[in-house]
């Protein structure tokens, strides 16, 4: 499997009533995760970060979202990669570049996970999910999201 990329996409999914779509991640054991928005990396070097959104959104959640229902925040965090993700990319990267999009989406939107990495899903108002999820970013993204300085 090639190694991934040091670029990758948060895609925050929000209703109008300012709850976010939170999914469980699934642990490497089987176990139970982390709670999250939508990541993932860029497919190849040339992919734009819209299309790494819109796949991963897909991908993640089953939802077909178009480039107009994203917002691209112009905004990217840099940060090491832990210690247990490490083996996905190439020897000599330590840190990942990671972009800010988000989406409002109607709440009854059909969600489908892809049950290989994720559990389960919710709907979780935005205060408290920026308390839940487990990434420094994801909080820091849904406390912007809320007009909270992070």
């Amino acid at each position: 499997m090639p190694f991934k990329l040091p670029q990758s996409v948060l895609v925050v999914l929000h209703s109008s009533a300012m709850e976010c779509l939170l999914i469980e991640r699934v642990s490497a054991a089987g176990e139970h995760g982390a709670w999250q928005s939508v990541t993932g990396s860029r497919a190849h070097p040339g992919e734009p970060l819209v299309q790494t959104a819109l796949r991963e959104v897909h991908e993640e959640t089953g939802l077909q979202l178009v480039a107009d229902q994203l917002r691209d925040w112009q905004h990217a965090e840099r940060y090491p990669i832990a210690p247990a993700w490490r083996h996905r990319y190439a020897p000599e990267v330590t840190h990942n570049e990671e972009h800010v999009f988000s989406a409002c989406i109607d709440r009854r939107a059909a969600i489908r996970l892809n049950p290989r990495e994720h559990r389960a899903w919710q709907w979780v108002p935005a205060p408290e999910a920026a308390e839940l999820v487990f990434s420094r970013t994801n909080t820091a993204a849904i406390r912007r999201l809320m007009g909270v300085q992070a």
